[in-house]
């Protein structure tokens, strides 16, 4: 072997031994919690969940990964099993979600394959009878077995940060959150009477019941000086009772999310459609924006102080 070619190998081995030092010395990036998470994540509290309009596209649309077919839930309906849950970390945490919001370890939230997003769903696990409530905002897990990919703060709350553990889901429906039923847990509707004493001396008992939506239903009337404070999207103005009535209906119907928030107002000679109070007039506008796009007209925000 020449003088050069004995040089060139030695110098090829040198370069080769330097690249597998380099190799060896990086760190490899794996998914798990952070060196030092917040300070009380176990006292953060669950997702509270609220009606929110799912779209037949979007997040909801069919979709494959590795070879399997995926067919998103459309409906609002209940929706029960069990399996394996997983969770996931600092890997993910700051990218976007399937539903384009910024997904963030430390808060209550899930990725399921097909339910709805969003979605509101109880998470239980059997070994210790923890309960959490998340909301489903990405799509995964995607191993055979496993049925919901947590949050870091709702895994650590379930104490099922160790692995993958067994746990039940169930989604919490429309019904259940507007009757308030998925704060007792037991998924039942609330009470629709009120017992009566069987002596007229006796105290009335009243049964426990959800806290009432805010603003009353629309089809109750309040003065507009009555209003509570903060900022309201006016969705239209009427002279006629029985038009205000049925165009607060026609509402309702097509947008779930937001009935809870309607009120009819009396300004007279007009009633006033509204939706409301919104503690900003950013999330008054956002919301807006919505009723625009769905109804196909311009609401006007307003601000009571």
């Amino acid at each position: 072997m020449t003088t050069i070619a004995l040089h060139h190998r030695r110098l090829s081995a040198a370069l080769l031994a330097l690249l597998l030092a380099a190799c060896a010395s990086k760190p490899v990036v794996r998914d798990g919690a952070e060196a030092n998470p917040p300070a009380g994540l176990a006292d953060v509290p669950d997702a509270e969940p609220r009606i929110e309009t799912i779209r037949s596209g979007g997040p909801n649309k069919p979709y494959e990964v590795l070879g399997q077919s995926y067919l998103p839930i459309t409906q609002d309906r209940a929706f029960k099993e069990r399996g394996l849950a997983s969770w996931y970390g600092r890997k993910f945490h700051g990218r976007r979600t399937a539903s384009g919001e910024v997904y963030d370890m430390y808060a209550m939230t899930a990725a399921h394959p097909t339910l709805p997003i969003p979605s509101y769903a109880r998470i239980r696990n059997p070994a210790n009878g923890r309960e959490v409530i998340v909301r489903v905002n990405d799509r995964g897990p995607f191993h055979k077995g496993r049925i919901v990919d947590l949050s870091y703060t709702a895994a650590l709350k379930l104490d099922v940060l160790r692995g993958v553990a067994p746990v039940e889901l169930e989604r919490i429906t429309f019904a259940e959150i507007r009757s308030g039923a998925w704060r007792r847990g037991g998924g039942e509707p609330a009470p629709a009477t009120v017992a009566v004493p069987a002596s007229p001396s006796a105290p009335l008992e009243l049964p426990p019941a959800a806290e009432p939506p805010e603003p009353e239903p629309a089809t109750t009337l309040r003065p507009l000086e009555l209003a509570p404070r903060g900022f309201w999207i006016q969705l239209g103005a009427f002279r006629q009772r029985d038009g205000a009535e049925s165009f607060q209906r026609r509402v309702a119907d097509e947008l779930d999310w937001l009935a809870p928030r309607l009120a009819l107002f009396v300004d007279t000679p007009l009633l006033r459609l509204q939706a409301g109070p919104y503690a900003t007039r950013e999330e008054a506008r956002q919301n807006a924006e919505r009723v625009r796009e769905a109804l196909q007209l311009v609401p006007v925000i307003v601000e009571r102080r």
